[in-house]
């Protein structure tokens, strides 16, 4: 089983929208194997969520670009390095910024 606090992957949703966080939580059940919302914040500016994977989350933040009109903005941060590999391990940030219509 996972563990409530572990993620590789924050999503950041600015401003926070039903039909966006919809479809992020639809993607997440498709792929049931291995990917999971390890807590889901929510904030004045938005919500972030924190996920299990890396490329996925990346994925999913191109797939954000693709479906619904916003801005995306990709950083990383160095976690830990792999003892057996001596990689370096980063967590990801995806922030996707949903463009608002001016009427």
């Amino acid at each position: 089983m996972h563990s409530q606090s572990y993620f590789e992957a924050i999503l950041q949703l600015r401003p926070f929208d039903e039909k966006i966080m919809q479809f992020i939580l639809n993607r997440v059940e498709e792929r049931k194997k291995n990917i999971f919302i390890s807590k889901i914040v929510n904030l004045k500016t938005g919500v972030d969520i924190y996920l299990s994977d890396n490329s996925f989350t990346l994925g999913l933040g191109k797939k954000l670009k693709k479906v619904f009109k916003g801005k995306l903005i990709l950083s990383r941060k160095l976690h830990t390095r792999d003892r057996q590999t001596s990689k370096d391990l980063y967590r990801v940030t995806v922030c996707f910024r949903l463009e608002r219509n001016e009427d």
